[in-house]
């Protein structure tokens, strides 16, 4: 049986949303992600511009991305394929609030066979810690620029 899931959570960022967008295109996430390297097959000015498409490679599999939607600085939508392995979309919104902005990030990904299906719930299950993970990288970014220590 393959397995289709819908994970969701937060991430808080203290920036407003008109600044902390940047964070999460393709080419914004290489300042936080460590050994994120998007590849662009044509020339691309915008990379969250809808209809951007893009590679990466992780664990050793290859993804290709597509901008499915972007809206004013609050809100991104990715569809991706990772080869062999699942196909499904990443939401992004982000919403002011008094400390910054919240980042709501929803995958819903389909494992693509069965062998596939373990990883993708393995993926699920870690879902909380890795968004933990994004909220500590940005946040330790987020003070290395402003010169904090």
């Amino acid at each position: 049986m393959n397995l289709r899931l819908v994970v969701t959570g937060s991430v808080q960022v203290d920036q407003p949303p008109e600044e902390a967008f940047g964070l999460f295109t393709p080419r914004g996430e290489q300042r936080w992600v460590p050994n994120w390297a998007p590849r662009f097959p044509v020339d691309t000015p915008d990379d969250s511009a809808a209809g951007t498409v893009f590679l990466t490679t992780s664990g050793g599999h290859r993804t290709t991305w597509i901008v499915v939607r972007r809206s004013r600085s609050r809100h991104l939508r990715y569809a991706r394929v990772v080869e062999d392995q699942n196909a499904g979309t990443v939401d992004l919104r982000l919403e002011p609030n008094k400390k910054g902005c919240t980042v709501t990030v929803a995958y819903d990904l389909t494992a693509l066979s069965e062998s596939a299906g373990p990883a993708l719930q393995r993926f699920a299950d870690g879902y909380p810690g890795y968004l933990k993970n994004w909220e500590e990288a940005i946040r330790i970014l987020l003070r290395v620029q402003s010169g904090a220590t």
